[in-house]
Protein backbone atom coordinates (compact mmCIF):
# COMPACT_ATOMS: atom_id res chain seq x y z
CA UNK A 1 0.00 0.00 0.00
CA UNK A 2 2.58 2.55 -1.09
CA UNK A 3 0.18 4.59 -3.24
CA UNK A 4 -0.89 7.82 -1.55
CA UNK A 5 -3.42 10.23 -3.06
CA UNK A 6 -2.84 13.96 -3.15
CA UNK A 7 -5.51 14.59 -0.50
CA UNK A 8 -3.96 12.21 2.05
CA UNK A 9 -1.04 13.39 4.14
CA UNK A 10 1.46 10.50 3.81
CA UNK A 11 2.43 11.04 7.45
CA UNK A 12 -1.10 10.33 8.68
CA UNK A 13 -1.05 6.50 8.42
CA UNK A 14 2.31 6.46 10.22
CA UNK A 15 0.80 8.46 13.09
CA UNK A 16 -2.01 5.92 13.32
CA UNK A 17 0.26 2.87 12.96
CA UNK A 18 -0.61 0.05 15.33
CA UNK A 19 -4.20 1.12 15.95
CA UNK A 20 -6.50 -1.61 14.68
CA UNK A 21 -10.01 -0.74 13.64
CA UNK A 22 -11.67 -3.67 15.34
CA UNK A 23 -15.34 -4.49 15.45
CA UNK A 24 -16.87 -4.46 18.92
CA UNK A 25 -19.38 -7.06 17.85
CA UNK A 26 -18.56 -10.55 16.66
CA UNK A 27 -18.04 -10.56 12.90
CA UNK A 28 -18.13 -13.19 10.23
CA UNK A 29 -15.79 -13.84 7.33
CA UNK A 30 -14.40 -16.34 4.92
CA UNK A 31 -10.71 -16.55 5.77
CA UNK A 32 -8.54 -16.58 8.86
CA UNK A 33 -7.86 -13.13 10.25
CA UNK A 34 -7.63 -11.24 13.50
CA UNK A 35 -11.21 -10.93 14.75
CA UNK A 36 -13.39 -13.15 16.89
CA UNK A 37 -15.74 -15.52 15.11
CA UNK A 38 -19.12 -16.80 16.27
CA UNK A 39 -17.95 -20.29 15.26
CA UNK A 40 -16.01 -21.91 18.09
CA UNK A 41 -13.89 -25.03 17.73
CA UNK A 42 -14.41 -28.24 19.69
CA UNK A 43 -13.13 -26.56 22.85
CA UNK A 44 -11.87 -23.25 24.17
CA UNK A 45 -8.48 -24.68 25.05
CA UNK A 46 -5.20 -23.53 23.54
CA UNK A 47 -5.06 -24.20 19.80
CA UNK A 48 -1.97 -22.54 18.33
CA UNK A 49 0.22 -19.46 18.30
CA UNK A 50 0.33 -16.50 15.98
CA UNK A 51 2.72 -13.57 15.84
CA UNK A 52 1.89 -10.44 17.80
CA UNK A 53 0.64 -7.43 15.82
CA UNK A 54 0.37 -3.86 17.19
CA UNK A 55 -3.01 -3.40 18.83
CA UNK A 56 -3.39 -7.03 19.98
CA UNK A 57 -4.46 -7.76 23.53
CA UNK A 58 -1.29 -8.25 25.61
CA UNK A 59 -3.10 -10.56 28.02
CA UNK A 60 -2.67 -13.42 25.55
CA UNK A 61 1.09 -13.11 25.06
CA UNK A 62 2.92 -16.39 25.68
CA UNK A 63 5.84 -15.31 27.85
CA UNK A 64 7.35 -18.80 27.87
CA UNK A 65 7.71 -18.71 24.12
CA UNK A 66 9.15 -15.20 24.38
CA UNK A 67 11.74 -16.48 26.83
CA UNK A 68 12.84 -19.15 24.38
CA UNK A 69 12.67 -17.23 21.13
CA UNK A 70 12.84 -13.55 22.10
CA UNK A 71 9.76 -13.04 19.89
CA UNK A 72 6.19 -12.17 20.77
CA UNK A 73 3.49 -14.75 20.05
CA UNK A 74 -0.15 -14.85 21.12
CA UNK A 75 -2.16 -17.87 22.11
CA UNK A 76 -5.24 -18.58 20.03
CA UNK A 77 -8.13 -20.28 21.77
CA UNK A 78 -10.89 -20.14 19.18
CA UNK A 79 -11.36 -19.85 15.48
CA UNK A 80 -10.74 -16.33 14.24
CA UNK A 81 -12.02 -14.61 11.14
CA UNK A 82 -11.43 -11.52 9.06
CA UNK A 83 -13.29 -8.23 9.21
CA UNK A 84 -15.32 -6.74 6.38
CA UNK A 85 -15.47 -2.94 6.58
CA UNK A 86 -17.83 -0.89 4.42
CA UNK A 87 -17.06 2.82 4.02
CA UNK A 88 -20.00 5.05 3.04
CA UNK A 89 -18.86 8.54 1.97
CA UNK A 90 -21.29 11.41 1.35
CA UNK A 91 -20.52 13.31 -1.86
CA UNK A 92 -23.56 15.61 -1.86
CA UNK A 93 -23.10 19.32 -2.60
CA UNK A 94 -23.18 20.40 1.04
CA UNK A 95 -19.92 18.50 1.58
CA UNK A 96 -18.15 21.09 -0.62
CA UNK A 97 -18.53 23.75 2.06
CA UNK A 98 -15.42 25.32 3.51
CA UNK A 99 -15.37 28.49 5.61
CA UNK A 100 -12.36 30.74 6.06
CA UNK A 101 -11.83 29.16 9.48
CA UNK A 102 -11.24 25.67 8.07
CA UNK A 103 -8.10 24.26 6.52
CA UNK A 104 -10.08 22.13 4.07
CA UNK A 105 -13.62 21.39 2.93
CA UNK A 106 -15.85 18.76 4.49
CA UNK A 107 -15.41 16.64 1.35
CA UNK A 108 -11.62 16.78 1.56
CA UNK A 109 -11.83 15.83 5.23
CA UNK A 110 -14.15 12.91 4.38
CA UNK A 111 -11.75 11.75 1.64
CA UNK A 112 -8.81 11.76 4.01
CA UNK A 113 -10.70 10.10 6.86
CA UNK A 114 -12.01 7.32 4.63
CA UNK A 115 -8.56 6.73 3.11
CA UNK A 116 -6.91 6.61 6.53
CA UNK A 117 -9.46 4.08 7.84
CA UNK A 118 -9.12 1.99 4.68
CA UNK A 119 -5.36 1.94 5.17
CA UNK A 120 -5.71 0.76 8.76
CA UNK A 121 -8.16 -2.00 7.90
CA UNK A 122 -6.14 -3.25 4.93
CA UNK A 123 -2.96 -3.12 6.97
CA UNK A 124 -4.57 -5.82 9.14
CA UNK A 125 -5.21 -7.96 6.03
CA UNK A 126 -8.95 -7.31 6.33
CA UNK A 127 -11.40 -6.37 3.57
CA UNK A 128 -12.68 -2.92 2.61
CA UNK A 129 -15.63 -1.88 0.49
CA UNK A 130 -16.53 1.67 -0.56
CA UNK A 131 -19.76 3.45 -1.49
CA UNK A 132 -19.62 7.09 -2.60
CA UNK A 133 -23.12 8.53 -2.73
CA UNK A 134 -25.22 11.67 -3.20
CA UNK A 135 -28.71 11.42 -4.72
CA UNK A 136 -27.80 7.81 -5.40
CA UNK A 137 -24.83 5.50 -5.03
CA UNK A 138 -22.25 6.88 -7.49
CA UNK A 139 -19.43 4.42 -6.82
CA UNK A 140 -19.65 0.98 -5.28
CA UNK A 141 -16.55 -1.13 -4.63
CA UNK A 142 -17.28 -4.58 -3.31
CA UNK A 143 -15.33 -5.60 -0.20
CA UNK A 144 -11.87 -6.89 -1.03
CA UNK A 145 -8.37 -7.03 0.43
CA UNK A 146 -4.87 -7.13 -0.99
CA UNK A 147 -2.25 -4.56 -1.91
CA UNK A 148 -4.23 -3.10 -4.80
CA UNK A 149 -7.36 -2.41 -2.79
CA UNK A 150 -6.00 0.76 -1.16
CA UNK A 151 -5.23 2.24 -4.56
CA UNK A 152 -8.73 1.31 -5.75
CA UNK A 153 -10.31 3.11 -2.78
CA UNK A 154 -8.31 6.32 -3.04
CA UNK A 155 -8.69 6.54 -6.81
CA UNK A 156 -12.45 6.21 -6.43
CA UNK A 157 -12.40 8.98 -3.82
CA UNK A 158 -10.27 11.19 -6.06
CA UNK A 159 -12.59 10.65 -9.02
CA UNK A 160 -15.71 11.70 -7.11
CA UNK A 161 -16.86 15.31 -6.88
CA UNK A 162 -19.58 16.62 -4.51
CA UNK A 163 -22.79 17.54 -6.32
CA UNK A 164 -26.53 17.28 -5.91
CA UNK A 165 -28.66 16.40 -2.94
CA UNK A 166 -28.50 13.35 -0.72
CA UNK A 167 -30.70 10.36 0.00
CA UNK A 168 -28.71 9.05 2.96
CA UNK A 169 -31.58 7.02 4.37
CA UNK A 170 -32.02 5.05 1.14
CA UNK A 171 -28.28 4.43 0.84
CA UNK A 172 -28.22 3.00 4.38
CA UNK A 173 -31.02 0.57 3.46
CA UNK A 174 -29.21 -0.45 0.27
CA UNK A 175 -26.00 -1.03 2.23
CA UNK A 176 -27.81 -3.19 4.76
CA UNK A 177 -29.04 -5.37 1.90
CA UNK A 178 -25.68 -5.41 0.08
CA UNK A 179 -23.58 -6.39 3.13
CA UNK A 180 -25.24 -9.64 4.13
CA UNK A 181 -22.50 -10.87 6.45
CA UNK A 182 -22.00 -9.05 9.71
CA UNK A 183 -19.22 -6.50 9.62
CA UNK A 184 -18.30 -2.90 10.30
CA UNK A 185 -20.04 -0.04 8.48
CA UNK A 186 -18.57 3.48 8.73
CA UNK A 187 -20.79 6.35 7.54
CA UNK A 188 -18.99 9.63 6.78
CA UNK A 189 -21.33 12.56 6.20
CA UNK A 190 -22.52 15.90 7.54
CA UNK A 191 -25.90 14.14 8.00
CA UNK A 192 -27.84 17.06 6.55
CA UNK A 193 -30.78 14.81 5.75
CA UNK A 194 -34.14 14.02 7.38
CA UNK A 195 -33.18 12.42 10.68
CA UNK A 196 -36.26 10.19 10.61
CA UNK A 197 -35.00 8.56 7.39
CA UNK A 198 -31.45 8.34 8.72
CA UNK A 199 -32.59 6.71 11.97
CA UNK A 200 -34.61 4.06 10.14
CA UNK A 201 -31.64 3.33 7.85
CA UNK A 202 -29.27 3.00 10.79
CA UNK A 203 -31.74 0.71 12.51
CA UNK A 204 -31.77 -1.51 9.41
CA UNK A 205 -27.97 -1.82 9.59
CA UNK A 206 -28.14 -2.76 13.26
CA UNK A 207 -30.93 -5.24 12.52
CA UNK A 208 -28.45 -6.92 10.19
CA UNK A 209 -26.15 -7.03 13.26
CA UNK A 210 -23.53 -4.76 11.74
CA UNK A 211 -21.24 -2.73 13.98
CA UNK A 212 -21.79 0.88 12.87
CA UNK A 213 -19.72 4.05 13.28
CA UNK A 214 -21.27 7.43 12.46
CA UNK A 215 -18.64 10.03 11.56
CA UNK A 216 -20.22 13.46 11.32
CA UNK A 217 -18.01 15.96 9.50
CA UNK A 218 -18.77 19.63 10.12
CA UNK A 219 -17.22 23.01 9.40
CA UNK A 220 -16.57 25.20 12.48
CA UNK A 221 -18.91 27.89 11.15
CA UNK A 222 -21.72 25.36 10.92
CA UNK A 223 -21.23 24.59 14.60
CA UNK A 224 -20.56 28.11 15.95
CA UNK A 225 -22.13 30.46 13.36
CA UNK A 226 -19.73 33.27 14.26
CA UNK A 227 -20.36 35.45 11.19
CA UNK A 228 -20.53 39.11 12.18
CA UNK A 229 -21.32 41.21 9.12
CA UNK A 230 -24.39 41.02 6.85
CA UNK A 231 -23.73 38.23 4.40
CA UNK A 232 -25.32 36.56 1.40
CA UNK A 233 -25.53 32.82 1.98
CA UNK A 234 -25.31 30.73 -1.18
CA UNK A 235 -27.70 27.81 -1.02
CA UNK A 236 -26.45 24.28 -1.64
CA UNK A 237 -28.41 21.24 -2.80
CA UNK A 238 -31.04 23.36 -4.55
CA UNK A 239 -31.62 26.07 -1.94
CA UNK A 240 -31.60 29.74 -3.11
CA UNK A 241 -29.25 32.52 -2.05
CA UNK A 242 -30.27 34.40 1.08
CA UNK A 243 -29.15 37.80 2.38
CA UNK A 244 -29.21 37.88 6.19
CA UNK A 245 -27.89 39.50 9.34
CA UNK A 246 -26.10 36.61 11.05
CA UNK A 247 -25.93 38.28 14.45
CA UNK A 248 -29.71 38.44 14.74
CA UNK A 249 -30.06 34.87 13.44
CA UNK A 250 -27.36 33.32 15.63
CA UNK A 251 -29.42 32.52 18.79
CA UNK A 252 -32.15 30.74 16.83
CA UNK A 253 -29.61 29.01 14.57
CA UNK A 254 -27.55 27.68 17.49
CA UNK A 255 -30.70 26.47 19.21
CA UNK A 256 -31.91 24.57 16.14
CA UNK A 257 -28.50 23.23 15.19
CA UNK A 258 -27.89 22.07 18.76
CA UNK A 259 -31.22 20.24 18.68
CA UNK A 260 -30.24 18.60 15.40
CA UNK A 261 -26.93 17.36 16.85
CA UNK A 262 -28.60 16.13 20.03
CA UNK A 263 -31.20 14.17 18.07
CA UNK A 264 -28.55 12.49 15.89
CA UNK A 265 -26.46 11.55 18.92
CA UNK A 266 -29.53 10.24 20.73
CA UNK A 267 -30.46 8.09 17.73
CA UNK A 268 -26.94 6.62 17.68
CA UNK A 269 -26.97 6.02 21.41
CA UNK A 270 -30.32 4.25 21.30
CA UNK A 271 -28.98 1.88 18.62
CA UNK A 272 -25.60 1.31 20.32
CA UNK A 273 -23.82 3.06 17.45
CA UNK A 274 -20.53 4.90 17.87
CA UNK A 275 -20.77 8.63 17.13
CA UNK A 276 -17.66 10.62 16.22
CA UNK A 277 -17.65 14.35 15.47
CA UNK A 278 -14.86 15.53 13.17
CA UNK A 279 -14.52 19.27 12.63
CA UNK A 280 -12.55 20.53 9.66
CA UNK A 281 -10.49 22.82 11.91
CA UNK A 282 -9.32 19.94 14.11
CA UNK A 283 -6.12 17.89 13.47
CA UNK A 284 -7.43 14.68 11.94
CA UNK A 285 -4.62 12.44 13.17
CA UNK A 286 -5.29 13.39 16.80
CA UNK A 287 -9.04 12.92 16.45
CA UNK A 288 -8.70 9.45 14.91
CA UNK A 289 -5.95 8.36 17.29
CA UNK A 290 -7.97 9.33 20.36
CA UNK A 291 -11.12 7.71 19.03
CA UNK A 292 -9.45 4.43 18.07
CA UNK A 293 -7.67 4.18 21.39
CA UNK A 294 -10.94 4.78 23.25
CA UNK A 295 -12.74 2.28 21.07
CA UNK A 296 -10.06 -0.35 21.61
CA UNK A 297 -10.31 0.10 25.37
CA UNK A 298 -14.07 -0.35 25.24
CA UNK A 299 -13.66 -3.41 23.06
CA UNK A 300 -11.28 -5.05 25.53
CA UNK A 301 -13.74 -4.27 28.31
Amino acid sequence: MEYFPKFLDPRLPARLEGLALRAKAIVEGYVAGRHRSPYHGFSVEFAEHREYAPGDDLRYLDWKVFGRTDKFYLKRFQEETDLTCGLLVDASESMRYRSDRASWSKWECAQCTAAALAYLVLHRQDRVGLTVFAEQAQTVLRPDAGAGRFKDVVQALEAASPAGGTVLGRVLHETAERYRRRGLIVVLSDFFAPLSDVSVGLRHLRHRRHDVIVVQILDPQEVEFSFREPIRFRGLEGFPKQLADPRSLRPAYLREFGRFLAQLRAACRSLNIDYLLVRTDWPLDRVLTQYLLTRAERGRG
